[in-house]
């Protein structure tokens, strides 16, 4: 009878021990490294970002803005616009950056209305544009020098427009990658190749190289009409130059295209490139914007597409994963790379860029665009405890500022009027 009853304890200790630790909670204190036992797909996600707490995370930051001195806007009357800034590089003992200017003495009139544009009247803010540059002793207080690469004649490409430039430093002498138009936007949507200027100084003179480094797509292909925000970096000896399509038009659909960033590689800055066979390799954001972090890059992913309001990390420079998600992300954002193009296994990381602000005016019949600093901690050097704050705190009149459309309201109304009808009708 003793042994049964002992036989009994024992069953019922043991059944309650795997029973506790079948049903056990997760532990209060966070495990650093994933722990090996279930997980609901939202904590097993948890421990694929970088840290699972957003201050300890490298590739999680907030951005603060500064407006810039040394740029004039014609009081903001839209015929003067500056937008698009290049990779901010230092050299000759000052920063050095480039962008997209746009000075007609007439505001553009819009895409939409893009056949009615004419040599002097541009159709969309980018539209008759040449590519000046800049520079500045500390990258507030900026002295503009002129142009660096002018709309060459027709029918060169980027005899309409040449815009969203970017700087590429290589053996010694200095490539500009950009946007060239040979009709104005909107004409047949936004489409452009990509072309190349080189200098053996950040001054110039540039040379233009006269054809198109990275053609767009074959009919068909996702890259066919558009290749944007030409963005090079060196990796294993070779420029990655990243760059952003449009494609999937559908009137039906809002919004009625998708965006997407591809990668093209060569081994000389003037081709030839050879698209990636995995392109898109990112599958949201609008301009593109990528830096080396430790032995990968890292890419802010803003405004277009599922994972936009991200920044994501691919250790192969191919395969992007989401790193982070935050808020305010700067607008296509030229940021300062000490180590861009020195092949580094060890990316830094960034802390300050230009980006712009599209509407400055806050008034589309004055619309154009202005250059602004960011700040940031994007960074293996520093941590800025007020930079790795995991949230905005948004005063009530930014939020009404969001407030409902006049079609909106109506809508509310009668549906509120139908309910009342309806109550009125079935005796309630």
């Amino acid at each position: 009878m003793k042994k049964s009853i002992f036989l009994l304890l024992g069953f019922t200790f043991i059944a309650g021990s795997l029973f506790a630790k079948e049903t056990e909670a997760f532990p209060y204190l966070m495990p650093e490294e994933k722990p090996d036992r279930p997980l609901s797909a939202a904590v097993e996600r948890n421990y694929d970002y970088l840290s699972n707490r957003p201050a300890q995370n490298e590739l999680f930051t907030q951005f603060k803005y500064t407006e810039l001195k040394g740029f004039d806007y014609n009081d903001g009357d839209g015929t003067v616009t500056r937008r698009d800034p290049s990779k901010v590089i230092f050299a000759n003992g000052k920063y050095y950056v480039w962008y997209t200017f746009r000075n007609t003495g007439h505001k553009a009139i819009g895409m939409a209305r893009a056949k009615e544009a004419t040599d002097v009247i541009p159709s969309a803010d980018w539209d008759l544009a040449d590519i000046y540059y800049a520079t500045s002793k500390d990258g507030f207080n900026w002295e503009e020098q002129g142009v660096a690469v002018p709309r060459p004649p027709k029918p060169q490409p980027g005899w309409r427009s040449v815009t969203t430039t970017d700087i590429l430093v290589w053996e010694g002498k200095y490539y500009l990658y950009y946007q060239a138009f040979m009709e104005a936007s909107g004409t047949r949507g936004d489409f452009c190749p990509v072309a190349v200027s080189w200098a053996d100084s950040p001054d110039g003179p540039w040379t233009a190289a006269n054809k198109i480094v990275i053609p767009n797509g074959a009919p068909g292909e996702w890259d066919q009409h558009s290749i944007h925000d030409p963005y090079p970096l060196v990796h294993d000896g070779k420029i990655y130059l990243y760059y952003k399509s449009d494609f999937d038009t559908r009137p039906d659909k809002k919004p009625t295209k998708v965006r997407m960033q591809g990668l093209a590689i060569a081994e000389h800055p003037l081709g030839p490139f050879k698209k990636h066979p995995l392109n898109p390799v990112i599958n949201s954001g609008h301009e593109t914007t990528l830096f080396p972090f430790k032995e990968g890059v890292a890419a802010i992913v803003q405004r277009d597409g599922m994972e936009h309001h991200t920044i994501q990390y691919a250790e192969d420079w191919v395969n992007f994963e989401i790193a982070a998600i935050t808020e305010l992300l700067p607008i296509a954002a030229g940021p300062y790379i000490a180590d861009a193009f020195t092949d580094t296994r060890d990316g830094r990381g960034i802390t300050w860029g230009l980006s712009h602000f599209t509407n400055a005016a806050g008034d589309w019949s004055r619309n154009h665009s202005i250059l602004v600093r960011f700040d940031c901690d994007l960074s293996q050097d520093i941590h800025d405890d007020q930079l790795k704050e995991h949230y905005i705190k948004f005063s009530p009149e930014f939020h009404y500022s969001q407030g409902l459309s006049s079609q909106q309201l109506e809508r509310i109304q009668n549906e509120n009027k139908v309910l009342q009808e309806s109550a009125r009708g079935g005796g309630t």
